[in-house]
Order: structure tokens, then C-alpha cells, then sequence
């Protein structure tokens, strides 16, 4: 290590109080996250390994988990193609009404779930005003896994949205326009100027629109039909375990539910510190 390295490491900050401020984040984060999620755990132990297997070895609970993983996934990824476009559509272009499109794009924030979910089922529900368009089409939305699959895009969208508006505002338009006086066509700029920069940002926007989507309970049990094998998510899987006084086996159903996604998010989340340290190098 060279000295000026050295010296920048035992340099201390011009805000004091490291000690103290770390000490406060350690207890908070143990308060909050790490003592429940060790007593998720902790409360498994109640199974014997071979009983832990059995319950989450299950039919009814693999097809929870393959309906509520595989379609997280799948409407985290149609947001991370059609998110960016409403970020460019509001960020590079002035028209009548884009501060009221920007506003909208919040409402699955502030919306409360169970209302989310009334509103979705009842516009694709057989006599709603969409659903009744799709029916005679033998296409059916509301209580089968394409209304979960319809009601994990709503809830994600935001996500992508405003992770990578505020990285798009900072990405001046000169640099695009450099691009196209060199003689680059708008795909290319936007693959090889627009898409390096906005990747990481696009990735945590992907991995907390997926995370959101796996634990979502409210709006999806509305039009979800809720049937054992054919739309029932792990969220209410577990609920019903509870209700059933089943505490053991919900808690062993959470506990593969958590791990699953910490693994997934880890993935994501490496995958985007590699693209940062790549578009680093390149600069």
C-alpha cells in the first residue's frame, strides 16, 4: 500500500461520530431485520429435517412457488423493457400532460394493495370493461395466473421507473446528439451510449420490482382465484397455514421463500456491480 493510500485510509472524516453512527445502524438493522429473520429460522427448528422436506416438497407448495417465482420474474422483466420507455418518454420529451404522466406512474405506490386488487379484477373480471372484450375471445384474466401475471406489472412498474429516471435526467442529451453527428443511427446510440449508462440503475430497478412482486399479498388474492395448484402464490399459501394454526410449517415455507429470494437478489445485484465496474473501466 502505497503512503498517500495509507494516509487517505487513517485520514478522518470531516463529519465525526463513525464509531457511534455505525454502532446505531448495527442495533437498528438487528432490531428490525436480522432478530425476526433469525427467528424465522429459529422457529423451523421445530421440524424434524425430514418433516421441513416433506412440507416444502409438497405439490400444492412447488407449484406456489413456481406460479409466484416464474411470474415475478416474468413481470420484472416486461417492466425492464417497457419501464425505460415511460422514463424516456417523460424525461426527453415536452408534451401536454407529462407532468401528469409522471404522477401517475406513482399511483401503485400510494394505492393501497386491497384496492389495487378490487380495481384490477373488477376491470378484467368476465363483465369488466376489458375482460368483457377478451371473453369472446376465449382469452380469461381475472381468477387465472394471467391476472397475477397483469396484477405483478402494475406493482412493479414504479420500481424500474424511478430508478432509472433520475440516472437518464443526469445523462445529457449532448452526449446522444455527439453520437449522431459521428454518424451513429438511433439504435446505436441508444445501445452504445444511452443502454451502458442507464444498466445499472436498470438492474435495481428490476431486482426491487421482482422483490416486490414476490411478497405481494393484496392485490394479487383478489384476482387471483386463489386455487390450490392452479393460482395460489406462497404469500397466501402461508396465510392459510397460519389460519390453520400450522405455525411450523408456514414459518418452513417463509424460510425457503426468503432464501430463494436472497439468492436471486444476490444474483442481480453482482450482476450490477459488473456492469458498473465495466462502464468505469470504459471511462
Amino acid at each position: 500500500m502505497s503512503t498517500a493510500a495509507f494516509l487517505r485510509r487513517r485520514t478522518p472524516s470531516v463529519i465525526p461520530g463513525f464509531g457511534l453512527t455505525l454502532g446505531v445502524t448495527l442495533l437498528w438493522l438487528s432490531l428490525i431485520v436480522l432478530i425476526p429473520l433469525a427467528g424465522l429460522f429459529l422457529k423451523t427448528t421445530e421440524l424434524t429435517l425430514a418433516q421441513f422436506w416433506t412440507v416444502i416438497t409438497s405439490r400444492r407448495v412447488l407449484h406456489a412457488f413456481e406460479l409466484s417465482f416464474g411470474l415475478s420474474l416474468a413481470a420484472a422483466a416486461v417492466n425492464l423493457v417497457f419501464g425505460p420507455v415511460v422514463v424516456w418518454a417523460v424525461v426527453r420529451y415536452r408534451f401536454p400532460g407529462r407532468r401528469l404522466l409522471d404522477a401517475i406512474v406513482d399511483i401503485p405506490f400510494a394505492l393501497p394493495t386491497a384496492v389495487a386488487g378490487i380495481a384490477l379484477t373488477a376491470l378484467y373480471a368476465p363483465s369488466g370493461w376489458i375482460g368483457g372484450l377478451l371473453a369472446p375471445l376465449g382469452v380469461k384474466v381475472a381468477f387465472t395466473p394471467l391476472g397475477i401475471f397483469i396484477a405483478l406489472i402494475f406493482i412493479g412498474l414504479p420500481f424500474v421507473v424511478r430508478t432509472v429516471q433520475p440516472v437518464l435526467e443526469d445523462l445529457d442529451s449532448q452526449y446522444e446528439e455527439a453520437a449522431a453527428s459521428l454518424g451513429a443511427g438511433r439504435w446505436t446510440t441508444v445501445r452504445r451510449v444511452v443502454l451502458p449508462t442507464i444498466l445499472p440503475a436498470l438492474l435495481t430497478g428490476f431486482a426491487l420490482a421482482f422483490a416486490r412482486a414476490v411478497g405481494e399479498y393484496g392485490s394479487v388474492i383478489f384476482i387471483a382465484g386463489n386455487l390450490p395448484n392452479v393460482s395460489e402464490i406462497v404469500p397466501l399459501l402461508i396465510v392459510i397455514r397460519l389460519q390453520e394454526f400450522h405455525y411450523a410449517d408456514a414459518t418452513a415455507i417463509g424460510a425457503v421463500m426468503l432464501v430463494a429470494s436472497f439468492i436471486l437478489l444476490f444474483l442481480v445485484n453482482g450482476l450490477r456491480r459488473w456492469s458498473e465496474l465495466r462502464i468505469g473501466k470504459r471511462t
